[in-house]
């Protein structure tokens, strides 16, 4: 099938990447080629698993199980030792990352994709840790009729170290005293209560992250020592 050429309109022979003529450039249709490429398998549609992205399923699983736990034991913690369960969320998205790259086996991980395990670890514990502590705090008050123990607690820390610390600021003892009825009221309680949980989620997440981040930056070092 005789072509022509686009600019000079000569002749150009089948097959000729330029014309003779003029030394335009022509489109060469190779069928043999495009036969041999049909004939392979399409990879268009087969997943591909970069450094970046995570199988959300496995990844789940494996932060579930430690996260969880970790929640349940970050609730009896946070009263006194809240620093030590801010930790134990570190390392538990440390852990869970590690779970995730043993059990897929990818070649390595990006930090960004750690820190992304680390906060769905971070919030499952989180919100675990916070459900546990609420149910405790009910079950002490309502159901083992134990609420004198935190009543007199608050009491004491708003008369004695709240108040001193006001005193030392200068605050004068009407405004003092109005702020003391505020924070000893139900409502003062529970939004105290309320607002400390949220501080504690929101740093527990921090941690959390940082700590997904630390175990795929630990997880890349290390594999790059073995050589894999």
């Amino acid at each position: 099938m005789e072509t022509t050429c686009s600019r000079c309109h000569q002749t150009v022979e089948p097959g000729a990447s330029f014309c003779p003529y003029c030394g335009l450039p022509q489109l060469v249709y190779n069928a043999d080629a495009e036969a041999q490429e049909s004939g392979q398998p399409g990879q268009w549609n087969q997943a591909v698993r970069d450094a970046g992205s995570i199988a959300w399923r496995p990844a789940l699983r494996s932060t579930a199980a430690l996260a969880i736990p970790a929640g349940v034991l970050c609730a009896f913690l946070w009263p006194e030792g809240g620093i030590l369960g801010l930790v134990l969320m570190g390392v538990t998205a440390v852990w869970a990352v590690s779970l995730y790259m043993r059990s897929q086996q990818p070649a390595w991980i990006t930090v960004g994709a750690g820190a992304r395990i680390g906060l769905v670890t971070g919030i499952l514990g989180s919100w675990t840790a916070s459900a546990t502590a609420a149910a405790g705090l009910y079950a002490m008050r309502y159901w083992l009729h134990q609420g004198h123990i935190f009543d007199n607690f608050w009491e004491n820390l708003i008369n004695r170290q709240v108040a001193q610390e006001w005193a030392s600021m200068g605050v004068d003892a009407q405004t003092a005293a109005t702020l003391k009825a505020i924070l000893l009221s139900p409502a003062g309680r529970a939004a105290w209560v309320l607002c400390s949980m949220s501080f504690l989620v929101a740093v527990s997440l921090l941690f959390a992250i940082a700590g997904g981040a630390l175990g795929a930056r630990m997880q890349v070092r290390h594999r790059r020592r073995r050589g894999i």
